[in-house]
């Protein structure tokens, strides 16, 4: 299967249909055409309803959205995220970040004692029934140069692919599983007994965005383990062509990251990509994950 390799990319960066309603209280300067903007004047620590519904206006439109010089406490950074929903640990977090609890705030710390590791395209939790909402990540300590964020839209990743290819995913499932990626670096006896709590989930390779209507590519490398119904080698040939799409930089955009810079992306529309380009050096950055819902396919949807 065959993608064409050059010319124009132009995503729309919303659905058709969909209707835009300019931010009064804030502006954005967007980091490229369809996905990521930052977001100026506005005071993480002082939110009322009314900048709560523009920014979640601003998020649906560019997917995720960037806060500098954000000098919020982790009380303040726990209470944004909770504005959008319940929060949720991380079963496996304290296996692979020593000292590590299980609070809803979890310390991404990497130095030259553990490196990163999140340098791969992936949508965060889709190994759970209800993989999640969002994700609000915070800067505490930053190295000198390097240790980037990239985001993809997967609606313009989606748009992009030749129709041939969208008639032939469209109503296609693929299971998730974190032993694939968590599992290789846990004890045996945690794999088993977490195992239990969580098995492999079934998602619709192309997800409907439960607000905004948009058909996104729900697969990534690092949970994504094979295509229902088809056989190894078709599977793998078949999720390398829509993986290839996650390469496009015009479906890009990254953000350099700042002292108390903060960054909330809508988990259901993106994939992000960690870059690991900064080791030995230190990187230090505290994350909320909120909760999401079971994602729903083009059969659920008609």
């Amino acid at each position: 299967m065959q993608l064409s390799s050059m010319g124009p990319r132009i995503a729309r960066r919303v659905p058709e249909g969909l209707v835009l309603v300019p931010p009064t209280r804030f502006t954005v300067a967007p980091l490229s055409p369809t996905i990521g903007a930052e977001v100026h004047g506005v005071d993480l620590a002082d939110l009322d309803d009314e900048l709560h519904a523009e920014l979640h206006r601003a998020l649906l439109e560019w997917k995720v959205l960037f806060f500098r010089d954000q000098d919020v406490t982790r009380v303040q950074h726990r209470a944004f995220a909770e504005r959008w929903g319940e929060l949720e640990q991380h079963p496996f977090y304290k296996f692979v970040h020593p000292g590590q609890t299980d609070s809803d705030v979890v310390t991404l710390a990497k130095d030259a004692s553990a490196a990163g590791v999140e340098n791969e395209w992936h949508a965060d939790i889709t190994w759970h029934a209800r993989p999640s909402f969002g994700a609000v990540l915070r800067a505490v300590e930053l190295p000198e140069l390097g240790g980037d964020t990239l985001w993809i839209d997967a609606g313009a990743a989606y748009d992009g692919l030749p129709e041939e290819v969208k008639d032939r995913i469209e109503h296609l499932t693929a299971v998730h599983d974190w032993r694939r990626s968590f599992g290789l670096v846990m004890p045996a006896d945690a794999v088993a007994e977490l195992a239990v709590q969580f098995p492999p989930v079934e998602h619709p390779v192309v997800r409907i965005h439960p607000e905004t209507g948009r058909r996104t590519l729900f697969v990534n490398r690092i949970f994504t383990d094979h295509v229902v119904g088809l056989d190894e080698e078709e599977s793998d040939a078949l999720l390398g062509v829509l993986y290839r799409q996650y390469d496009r930089p015009e479906y890009q955009c990254r953000f350099r990251w700042t002292p108390h810079a903060v960054a909330f992306w809508d988990n259901r529309a993106t994939l992000h990509y960690a870059a690991s380009d900064y080791h030995p050096a230190r990187r230090v950055m505290d994350r909320i994950s909120i909760a999401g819902d079971r994602p729903v396919g083009l059969l659920s949807a008609a």
